[in-house]
Formats: structure tokens, sequence, C-alpha cells
């Protein structure tokens, strides 16, 4: 066998990889870890959804594995490191969710810019307008280009930071996006987006001298994996009503118990998941996936190629 598909997938793109490799479709695998095992003792491809955990353990015991595939979700279950020791390419497409995640990011914003209120110079507690507010950007990601577009459409001012790009990088002149350090993001923003992948070097960026600095008033939307704001510093500015209010789309396991510092904070809204999850990126996903997989597996190929709903780039 050479691919192995774990995650629910559009069934034209399994039978377009099934046309050029030997595929085999089995999700009931998801739950079965000896018999996932077994299944990749002679795959050299897997597609596997975030419940399937993708650690050192799991792949020394598939010597013939070249390509991981995730068409939904994070890459947080997944070893890069471990991935990288045996060679074994990693295809996900953050492109394919752009759309979704920043129509996700300005629904969020304008239900907690409206619904969360400040206090007005005649004292009375109202909404505000996206359009009227500063909005910034943690991540250069693909989903930031297009939140960039819509939010300069209502009128936001844009400011934007991320750690691996030099603000004198053109993507950010480009993209419409004025760069600023983290600690002006966090003082300038009405809106607060959270878009940065997330890797153990970014646990904790948004610390408590960050936040402590914020913008009163300031509400976050996060869509990145939670660990990269600190857990107590974030329960604090919340708490003091300094930040506003704060809505993650995902958010680590137990932070939400008993005894945790979020635990019963009024202005804390979380969603499962539901960004980057539209029945269009999801088509998206899926064929760019497969192409990627269909190019690791026969890169010197010609043959057929995917229909023009696949063309991403991956």
């Amino acid at each position: 066998m050479t691919v192995l598909i774990l995650e629910p997938l559009e069934a034209d793109v399994v039978q377009w990889l099934a046309e050029r490799h030997d595929a085999r479709f089995a999700p009931e695998l998801v739950g079965d870890p000896e018999g996932l095992l077994e299944a990749l003792q002679d795959s050299r491809a897997l597609i596997a959804p975030p419940e399937v955990r993708v650690d050192a353990e799991l792949l020394r015991g598939a010597r013939t594995l070249r390509a991981i595939g995730r068409a939904s979700g994070g890459a947080e279950n997944i070893d890069m490191e471990a991935c990288r020791r045996q060679r074994i390419e990693v295809v996900r497409s953050q492109a394919s969710t752009a759309s979704a995640e920043a129509e996700f990011a300005i629904g969020a914003l304008l239900s907690l810019l409206r619904r969360v209120p400040v206090e007005g110079s005649d004292g009375l507690k109202v909404g505000r307008e996206l359009g009227c507010s500063t909005i910034g950007l943690l991540g250069l990601t693909p989903a930031a280009q297009v939140l960039t577009q819509l939010l300069q459409a209502f009128g936001s001012r844009v400011v934007g930071y991320d750690p691996a790009v030099h603000p004198s990088d053109a993507t950010w002149a480009r993209w419409g996006v004025e760069a600023v350090s983290l600690a002006q993001l966090m003082e300038q923003s009405d809106g607060l987006v959270l878009l940065l992948p997330y890797f153990d070097r970014y646990r904790g960026l948004v610390g408590e001298r960050q936040l402590e600095t914020t913008r009163p008033g300031q509400v976050l939307v996060g869509l990145s994996q939670s660990g990269i704001v600190d857990e107590r510093a974030l329960a604090q500015v919340l708490r003091s009503g300094r930040m506003r209010a704060a809505w993650f789309d995902s958010l680590e396991p137990g932070w939400l118990e008993s005894g945790r510092p979020l635990h019963g904070m009024t202005h804390l809204q979380v969603t499962p998941r539901l960004a980057g999850t539209t029945r269009e990126s999801r088509v998206r996903a899926a064929w760019a996936v497969a192409r990627g997989i269909d190019q690791l597996l026969s890169p010197a190929a010609g043959g057929k190629k995917p229909p023009a709903k696949a063309s991403l780039a991956y």
C-alpha cells in the first residue's frame, strides 16, 4: 500500500489518489493504535486527522513512510523534529483556510467590539465600530493577508508583528500592514488577532509584561494555539477589565478547569476549532494535500493532474 488515508476527505479526492497510487481509506484506524502501526508497515504516505498523534514512537514503526498529510487542524500533534530526523515531509495547506479564518476573525471582532461595551465620554456604556479601530495582527500568515483586505474595507488601521519577519520585509507594505514591535502591537491595538503558527519557542510569547501594557478596552481573538499566551497573565488582565474580552477558537486542555486561572471567566469565549473549518476550505485543503502527497511520491511523474480546484500552493 502506498497511501493510508485516515482523515475524511472529499470522495473525488480519494478517488483521484486511488487512481494514481495504491490508496486505502481506513478511518477506523484512528482509534486503533495497533492496527495503525500494522497498516503503516508498508505505507509511504499517511493522511491523518488531528486526533492521531504522530510522534517518534509511531514513526519508528513506519520505516517506509515518506510523507504525512493533514487537511484539517494544525500541526500541534505532529512531532516535526522526529519527522525531520526520518526525512518525512509534512504536507499541510495553510492557504486553503485563509479566507475562512479571516471571515471568522472579522465576525469575532465585530461581536466582541459591539457586545462588550466601554464607557463613552458621556458616561454611557456603548459598543465600538470596527472601522474606527486599530486592529493588531500577531503573525504574518496567509490569513493575515485576507484579513487585512477585509479590515481595510471597513476602514480599520492594521498593524502587525511577527517574530520571524523583519520589519523591513517588503511583505508588510505589500499586504498593507504597518509593521510594529510586539510592545507597540499590544499598546496600539483595540482588537488583537493571534494568527502565529505555534512552535515551542513561542510559548508564552504574549506574557505578563506584554499584557500589562495592553491598550485599555482591548479585545482579543485567538486563532493560534492558546499556549502563545501566558495563562495566568491573561486571567489577570481579563479580571482587571483592562482587556475587555477574549475569544479563542481552541484552548489547551484543562485551562477552564476548577482551580485554573481562567475558570469561571465570564468574558472568555471558546469555540471548537471553527475558524478554518468550512465546506469550501475543506475541499481546498483536501485537494492541496492530495496534490502535495502525489508530487512527493512521484516527483518525476507526468500523468493526470488534479482538477482546477486543486490548484493551490501547499
